[in-house]
């Protein structure tokens, strides 16, 4: 790059940040880089072989999404900082190789800081979705042991992220994961949470299988993209569904299924005042969110609490536990701190007691213990919490690692067989603690671009999730309505990958539609991810375009339709 001129490097570094901080590259991005570097492929054997990926790249006319990681990654690759590193002499230098990485343990301390600002808020919105607080208590984990074991799922994930691949990647339970199997395994389906939880804990044992093999990517390459983006988009509606139904903002209606609250027809000091709150909470979060606050969810989650304990001391908000409205204040008694460990000791291991493995129907047991294993539920629920959890694990360490220059020159992730394991491995354990499928969290980006480099950034995260256990009576306390705006702004987040779905290619763009669609509709994240799968074989095996769809898409779509069948 030293034949570069000083003015035409800057203009190319400006094009590399638009391009990781957009996370794609578009055609006439990819034309400029081309005039810029041509000239130098003549002397320079690294600066040809990005001339070759660009042409190949522009040939077609399309940037695609894998090939706009392949050029971003080899752009920030040739941009590396080049020439010797300075020999580690620390213990935590030699541990996560700091200057390897020309970091240091500050800059990877306050990344790790603002990662676990970003995302502590699921210590406050975990315990409310899988407790079904306020919907059907007594169907859901115990909230107490929900919130250790998201905490310790949290801690466990994140340093095995941290010393099996050296990534600044935080790891904790994930969105959308906890709504479905809270309120499409429990609460629709009719299974306890303790078969639930063994669903999700065989899910990790078959993720790490693939994860040491091959399969994994050919799964992964197997299914559309359009497909996957389309999945994210569901769930972000569903979660976003969820968020406004359990605050009150949305309610029944006989005559058009739902609709928004009347206020004149509720009670303003219970419901009414709880959706008021919901709904600024969420305008507050948008603020943030469009100001670039670190840690905008959680804050905005904590302003909408803050706002209804003064609601409650104002006498505008009343408590009334028989209908689901708690005292807001959070109560730091032994005794109370003492209860949520206890309850934690229900849920860990609770996978395990064939005796609290049921299915119930119209409020009658229809089956239990062993007998639940040999349904085809079972595989479904199974299939569905593995196909979230693989693309939106993969998803997020492409898209993550793409923003932090960890991708080679050819757009892989160097060591994703130890990160991918370490994913795998925290989903089966933070089952036996308590809690539903753990990730990779999106919002490690945060750290990324805040300079976190190595797994150091991640242990400082592991540990701050670590402490939080101590503020056990305030995560606790928050109530629905402060959660609320928390997922229906991350339900818009999620939501936005419908934006790189090519909606001009009706093979690609109808399934993808009828997944959206389906899950909020449908209240089931494995509604509809079946909707699109069969969709697309369905249509674009119709039309003529048999070799466009992978073999696996024809025998997933066979399982489904026989789960049809049989249901």
């Amino acid at each position: 790059m030293s034949v570069m001129s000083d003015k035409e490097l800057e203009a190319v570094k400006r094009l590399e940040k638009s391009i990781l901080e957009d996370g794609k590259v578009d055609r006439a991005e990819a034309q400029i880089l081309l005039a810029f570097v041509r000239p130098l492929a003549a002397d320079n054997a690294e600066m040809a072989d990005f001339v070759k990926t660009l042409e190949d790249v522009l040939e077609d006319g399309v940037v695609t999404a894998e090939e706009s990681i392949r050029i971003g990654a080899h752009l920030k690759w040739l941009l590396r900082e080049k020439g010797p590193t300075q020999p580690e002499t620390t213990f935590l230098g030699r541990l996560f190789k700091l200057n390897g990485n020309r970091t240091t343990v500050r800059t990877e301390i306050m990344a790790g800081i603002t990662t676990f600002m970003t995302m502590a808020y699921i210590l406050a919105v975990n315990p409310h979705l899988l407790s079904l607080e306020g919907v059907a208590e007594p169907l859901g984990i115990p909230k107490g042991g929900v919130f250790v074991a998201t905490a310790l799922a949290a801690v466990v994930g994140t340093l095995l992220m941290a010393f099996m691949a050296n990534y600044p990647f935080v790891l904790a339970p994930g969105m959308g994961l906890n709504a479905f199997m809270a309120f499409t395994v429990v609460l629709t389906m009719g299974y306890s949470w303790q078969f639930a939880l063994l669903a999700v804990f065989v899910e990790g044992m078959v993720f790490l299988a693939l994860s040491l093999t091959p399969v994994r990517e050919g799964i992964f390459n197997a299914i559309p993209i359009s497909l996957k983006r389309a999945v994210a988009a569901g769930i972000g509606l569903f979660i976003c569904l969820i968020a406004m139904k359990t605050a009150g903002i949305i309610v029944d209606n006989p005559a058009t299924l739902v609709s928004m609250v009347h206020f004149k027809d509720v009670n303003l000091h219970t419901n009414g005042i709880c959706a008021i709150l919901a709904l600024g909470g969420t305008l507050i979060t948008g603020v943030l969110i469009v100001k670039q606050v670190k840690g905008a969810i959680l804050f905005g989650i904590l302003a909408t609490w803050i706002a209804g304990m003064v609601c409650q001391a104002t006498g505008v908000y009343l408590v009334d536990p028989a209908n689901g409205f708690y005292d807001l204040y959070p109560k730091f008694t032994l005794g109370n701190i003492a209860g949520t460990f206890a309850a934690f000791g229900k849920t860990f291991g609770g996978l395990f007691d064939p005796s609290g493995w049921t299915h119930t129907v119209n409020g009658e047991v229809v089956g239990a213990s062993w007998d639940l294993i040999k349904s085809l539920d079972f595989f479904v629920v199974i299939f569905a919490f593995f196909f979230v959890d693989l693309f939106d694990t993969l998803g997020t360490l492409i898209g993550v690692s793409m923003k932090g220059g960890f991708l080679d020159k050819n757009g892989r992730l160097p060591r994703i067989s130890g990160a991918l394991c370490a994913d795998s491995i925290a989903t089966s354990v933070g089952a036996v603690l308590g809690t539903s499928t753990t990730t990779t969290f999106v919002e490690s980006a945060s750290g990324v671009m805040a300079g976190g480099k190595t797994g150091l950034t991640a242990a400082t995260a592991a540990v701050l999730f670590f402490c939080a256990l101590v503020f056990a009576p305030i995560f606790l306390a928050i109530p629905g309505f402060a959660t609320a705006p928390a997922l229906i702004i991350v339900g818009y987040m999620m939501l936005s990958s419908c934006a790189d779905v090519d909606w001009k290619d009706a093979g690609e763009a109808v399934p993808a539609f009828l997944a959206v669609a389906a899950m909020p509709f449908c209240y089931s994240i494995s509604d509809g991810i079946m909707f699109g799968v069969i969709s697309y074989t369905v249509i674009n095996a119709l039309c003529g375009r048999f070799r466009k769809v992978h073999w696996i898409m024809y025998i997933l779509t066979a399982v489904f339709i026989l789960k049809y069948a049989l249901m």
